[in-house]
C-alpha cells in the first residue's frame, strides 16, 4: 500500500527516502561537551546534497554547536563528522568546503558593496577576470547591481543582509551555513527574504543548513527540520510532518499551537482507537492506532484550525463533539481565536481558529457563549510521551 502523504511538500525532492543516496554531510555519534555540560549528546543526523536543512530548537539546545563543529570554529570530543565523504577531523574552518554567514553580517565598512562581495575571492588569489566575474553573477543573484559603489551604512537592512550572502556564496562553498540569518530583520522583511533564500538556493542547486529558533522560518525554507533539545534529535521530518504527524508532546508544543488533551484509551479495534478525556469525559474517536494499552493514559494533539465551532450545545456522549464556554476571543483580522472553558478549572481551555472569509458576521460569537466543538477523526494524533 502507497505511504499516505502528509501535507504538502515545497518540492519534489526527497533522497532521504532512498537508502541507496549517500549522505552529504553526516554527523556520526558526534558528542560536543564544555566542561561538565554536555552540548551535544552522542547525536547522529544525515543530510543530503542540495538540501535545505534547518536545525531547529530553543536557547541551549545545541543546534549552533554542531553547526560549527561542521564549520570547525568547535571540535567534537568524540564522534565524527564528514563532508562530501571527507572525515573533516583536523582540518581547520579555512580550509574547509563550506562558509558561514552570521546574523551580524560582519561587513567591512570602509568597502563598498562589490569590494565586500570580492574580499574571500582576493584572499584566494583568484584572477582578477576570475573575481570580476564572479561578483558580478552574485550582485545579478542577489539583486544589487545598482548599490555596488554604496558601503554598507548607505543600504537598509534588507541590503545589507543580501551582501553578506553574496559574499558567503562568491566562493562556491560545498554547503552555506546560515546562523540565524534573517534575526535582525523586520518581519515583514524577513518572510520576504526568506522566499528569496528558497529561490537563490534552487537557482545554484546548492546545500543550505540553517539553524534558527524561529519555528515559521523553518517551515517556510527547508526540505527538512531537525528539531533538537538538550543535545539531542527530537524528530527529524518535513516540515508537514513535524506540523501534522508529532512523534511527542515536545514537537507537537514546540512547532505551532496546538490542543494538548488528556485522555485515557477506552477502546481499540481495527478501525482505530476510542478514547475518552480525562478533564470532562468527552469522547474522542481516532482513526489512529496506537501501541498504548487499553486503561492507559495518552495525550491527543490536535491544532486550533482544525477544530469547527459553532453556537449552541451538542448531543451529549456523542465522539468528537465538546461543549464548552467562550472564555476568551482574539480577532486578529484575517481569523479569530477562540478559548472555550471545557472543564471546572480556568486552565480547561479547547482552542478553535477559523478565518474570516466574511466581513460581516451576523451573529458573532461572544464571550460566555455556549458552543460546540468538533472535529473529524484523522484531526489530531495520538502521543504516547
Amino acid at each position: 500500500m502507497a505511504k499516505k502523504s502528509i501535507g504538502p511538500v515545497r518540492r519534489e525532492f526527497k533522497p532521504w527516502d532512498n537508502p541507496d543516496h549517500a549522505p552529504f554531510i553526516e554527523f556520526r555519534n558526534v558528542t560536543k561537551k564544555f566542561g561538565d555540560f554536555v552540548a551535544v549528546n552522542d547525536l547522529s543526523l544525515k543530510i543530503y546534497e542540495r538540501e535545505f536543512f534547518a536545525l531547529l530548537g530553543g536557547s541551549g539546545c545545541g543546534k549552533t554547536t554542531l553547526m560549527r563543529m561542521l564549520a570547525g570554529f568547535e571540535t567534537p570530543t568524540s564522534g565524527q563528522v564528514f563532508l562530501d565523504g571527507q572525515d573533516l577531523a583536523g582540518i581547520p574552518p579555512f580550509r574547509r568546503p563550506s562558509n558561514m554567514m552570521f546574523q551580524s553580517y560582519a561587513l567591512f565598512p570602509h568597502m563598498s558593496v562589490e569590494k565586500n562581495i570580492a574580499f574571500g575571492l582576493k584572499q584566494d588569489k583568484l584572477p582578477v577576470s576570475e573575481i570580476e566575474t564572479r561578483v558580478a553573477e552574485m550582485l545579478r543573484l542577489t539583486k544589487l547591481e545598482q548599490f555596488a559603489k554604496r558601503k554598507p551604512h548607505q543600504l537598509s537592512g534588507g541590503q545589507r543582509q543580501r551582501v553578506a550572502l553574496a559574499r558567503s556564496l562568491a566562493k562556491r562553498p560545498k554547503v552555506l551555513l546560515l546562523d540565524e540569518p534573517l534575526g535582525a530583520l523586520d518581519r515583514k522583511l524577513r518572510e520576504e527574504t526568506q522566499f528569496e533564500l528558497m529561490n537563490l538556493q534552487e537557482e545554484l542547486e546548492m546545500t543550505f543548513l540553517i539553524v534558527t529558533h524561529d519555528q515559521e522560518e523553518a517551515m517556510t525554507v527547508a526540505d527538512r527540520i531537525a528539531v533538537m533539545d538538550k543535545g539531542q534529535l527530537v524528530q527529524v521530518a518535513t516540515p508537514a510532518e513535524i506540523y501534522e504527524t508529532p512523534n511527542s508532546k515536545f514537537v507537537a508544543d514546540f512547532i505551532g499551537d496546538v490542543n494538548m488533551i488528556e485522555a485515557k484509551v477506552a477502546e481499540k479495534s481495527g478501525m482505530g482507537t476510542r478514547l475518552v478525556s480525562v478533564v470532562d469525559g468527552f469522547v474522542i474517536d481516532s482513526e489512529q492506532e496506537t501501541d498504548a494499552g487499553v486503561g492507559d493514559t495518552v495525550w491527543y494533539a490536535i491544532r486550533p484550525e482544525k477544530v469547527r465551532i459553532s453556537q449552541g450545545r451538542g448531543e451529549d456522549g456523542a465522539a468528537n463533539q465538546i461543549n464548552g464556554l467562550v472564555w476568551d476571543i482574539a480577532y486578529l483580522g484575517d481569523v479569530s481565536i477562540i478559548h472555550s472553558k471545557v472543564g471546572e478549572s480556568d486552565d480547561d481551555i479547547v482552542r478553535a481558529t477559523f478565518a474570516n472569509v466574511s466581513r460581516m458576521v451576523e451573529k458573532p460569537i461572544m464571550w460566555e457563549d455556549e458552543v460546540v466543538m468538533s472535529f473529524d477523526r484523522d484531526a489530531g494524533v495520538i502521543l504516547t510521551r
